[in-house]
């Protein structure tokens, strides 16, 4: 495979740069913290004017049509640069997920999305190893009825759908749209200033129309959880690449002994392992991306790859980062942090390096 963009997604990646590099500026992102409003709304809204939350949408659900590779680009562009926006909790828990299952009534959603003018979200994850959906719905008159706990949800209050997955009795795992309302929200502790919740079932009751696509066939499950690793991974992509940018510019400035950090050689070193950490996640980013949107068979194996290593070397990676920034780099005053907590925050929605290699061990035996 070719890693070089094309010409769209290199105009895609210039767009979301130069706007994100304006509107999470570091008094813009020490603003928005003081306020402790969920999302900073001023940079959703001029993600939309732009035209960068339909993007990778596909065109026949009103998007540009830039795809899984095209969602890892701006991604990476928020994670590179911390921006308070529910754009993965929208897009790849949610809108991906719609855009190629969803009825025309489901697909309606996506307007207001990217217009700005709402949130969409999804539950990736339960108590257990990632991936697992342990959630049952039962066929009850004309509709479902949902039991179990959902964990990690961001932007569930905030959200106008939550794709809930769920077992459907004598069928397959099915997805389904549900209202707030209808489900028991609880807070979650989180890293990041993003809002996670627990989200219980208790018994929800949706109408048929609520099953994304009408089917129970798990294949919009299969949507929803590669996108949401495939997502996640490269946030963390970004989230490293800020971190080190943050971290080169410290040690060539900061001087100990009348000597510049980066003279030292310890210090090269160190920098030096957090590079190879984060190409290693580069590559397997943009790898996965690739074979995601050419429905490779091994699309599973390479994503957990790249789960692995944004779980694994990536968060040794800024533990390095923060070393070598010294007492500073735990000072909640100092940009750093957000990239720390970032990254954090990750590997906990990716289930750990440890969850990560043991999917990856499956992965191997299946195809033994």
């Amino acid at each position: 495979m070719d890693f070089n963009l094309d010409e769209t997604r290199r105009e895609l990646q210039g767009l979301a740069a130069g706007l994100l590099a304006r509107e999470a500026a570091r008094e813009r992102l020490e603003a928005f913290e003081r306020s402790g409003a969920p999302y900073d709304a001023a940079t959703w809204t001029a993600l939309a004017r732009a035209g960068l939350l339909g993007a990778v949408l596909p065109e026949d659900a009103g998007g540009a049509g830039l795809g899984p590779v095209g969602l890892a680009v701006l991604l990476r562009e928020a994670g590179a640069r911390v921006a308070p926006v529910p754009v993965y909790a929208s897009l790849a828990l949610a809108a991906v997920p719609i855009a190629r299952h969803g009825t025309a009534a489901q697909r309606a959603l996506l307007g207001p999305l990217t217009e700005g003018e709402t949130v969409l979200t999804g539950a990736y994850r339960e108590v257990g190893p990632p991936g697992q959906v342990a959630a049952t719905a039962r066929r009850d008159g004309g509709g479902f009825v949902l039991d179990g706990v959902k964990t990690f949800v961001p932007y569930a209050r905030e959200a106008s759908r939550i794709l809930i997955p769920a077992r459907v009795e004598g069928e397959g795992i099915g997805v389904f749209l549900v209202e707030p309302a209808a489900v028991t929200i609880a807070r979650h502790p989180s890293a990041t200033t993003e809002p996670l919740s627990r989200v219980a079932l208790d018994g929800a009751r949706v109408g048929p129309d609520a099953l994304l696509g009408g089917t129970a066939d798990g294949t919009a499950w299969d949507t929803l959880r590669r996108a949401a690793v495939a997502g996640a991974v490269a946030v963390a992509s970004g989230v490293i690449e800020g971190a080190l940018e943050l971290t080169k510019e410290y040690v060539k400035t900061r001087e100990q002994f009348d000597r510049v950090l980066a003279q030292f050689q310890a210090v090269t070193m160190q920098i030096g392992d957090v590079y190879i950490a984060k190409r290693a996640l580069d590559v397997a980013v943009w790898a996965g991306a690739w074979r995601l949107a050419e429905g490779a068979a091994d699309t599973d194996e390479v994503l957990a790859i790249a789960a692995y290593n944004a779980c694994g070397p990536v968060v040794e990676a800024l533990y390095t980062c923060q070393h070598l920034h010294g007492g500073i780099g735990l000072d909640v005053t100092y940009p750093l942090h957000r990239y720390f907590a970032w990254g954090k925050q990750c590997a906990h929605l990716l289930g750990g390096a440890d969850g990560s290699l043991d999917a990856l061990g499956e992965l191997s035996l299946q195809e033994a």
